[in-house]
């Protein structure tokens, strides 16, 4: 699966949002499920990439790049399926993304970060005005010094975070119903904590970094047997694999999106 058929890629992200009809193959199998949430009016999707021993990153803070082309090409095609993706400002410091769609043909999503302290650099290239919709999540007063054009969503804190579903909520009134969480891996993991995930993609590349910085952290428990088990299906991306964990049985209903049910 992946790179088999990439000439029948170019037709999906207009499929995939204005059609009922199945996407043709093997695109339905992999995308078909993000095409409707169970819960309420919004799909949020998380993504990882990391190591065979469930690394996303070298001690130092590297990670580019852990998987490789089929793997990029899968979260591209996901960034052209979704009308936002989100990083956290740990992700937009340490490797400054520019969150758009290079490696596939599609539409550029809106591009959110979520900085609660206000510390993004003026200069992120998530912030070039190029068309796309650029949005700020924080706790603190607008900056001036960002570019002209990017939308500013103020929500406080709680027990010192902002919360996830009061992100997803702002966005959903915003119009952004289908949101990929791209990173970094501690932001996935606080959205799957809060019950705030739909479907979680986990891109397995084989390699062993060793040591470093680990996949999703969760909260404790003190058995194995109380541990999260999820329906998943996998896919083959050329060398890599693919697991598509479905977290609808968790998700919890998002605030003003709950009202469009």
């Amino acid at each position: 699966m992946g790179e088999a058929v990439p000439d029948l890629w170019g037709d999906v992200p207009e499929k995939f949002r204005n059609s009922l009809a199945p996407l043709p193959p093997p695109w339905d199998e992999l995308f078909g499920p993000l095409r409707a949430g169970k819960i309420d009016g919004m799909v949020t999707i998380g993504q990882i990439g990391q190591s065979l021993d469930g690394r996303t990153a070298t001690p130092t803070g590297h990670s580019h790049y852990i998987n490789g082309p089929a793997g990029l090409a899968h979260l591209h095609r996901l960034r052209a399926l979704v009308d936002a993706v989100l990083v956290g400002v740990g992700t937009v410091v340490a490797d400054d993304p520019q969150l758009t769609v290079r490696r596939v043909a599609g539409p550029n999503p809106a591009r959110v970060a979520l900085d609660p302290d206000g510390r993004m650099p003026a200069t992120a290239k998530l912030l070039t005005p190029d068309g796309a919709r650029r949005v700020v999540v924080t706790a603190t007063a607008p900056r001036s010094d960002l570019p002209a054009g990017v939308e500013w969503i103020a929500i406080p804190r709680t027990g010192g975070q902002i919360p996830p579903a009061a992100i997803l909520a702002a966005l959903f009134e915003r119009g952004l119903r289908r949101v990929l969480v791209e990173g970094g891996a501690d932001t996935v993991s606080r959205f799957m904590a809060a019950g705030c995930l739909d479907r979680l993609h986990v891109v397995v590349a084989p390699i062993v970094l060793g040591s470093g910085r680990t996949g999703i952290n969760l909260p404790p428990i003190e058995r194995a047997d109380e541990a999260l088990r999820v329906p998943i299906r996998t896919h083959r991306l050329d060398d890599e694999v693919l697991f598509d964990c479905d977290l609808s049985a968790q998700r919890k209903p998002v605030g003003a999106a709950k009202k469009s049910t």
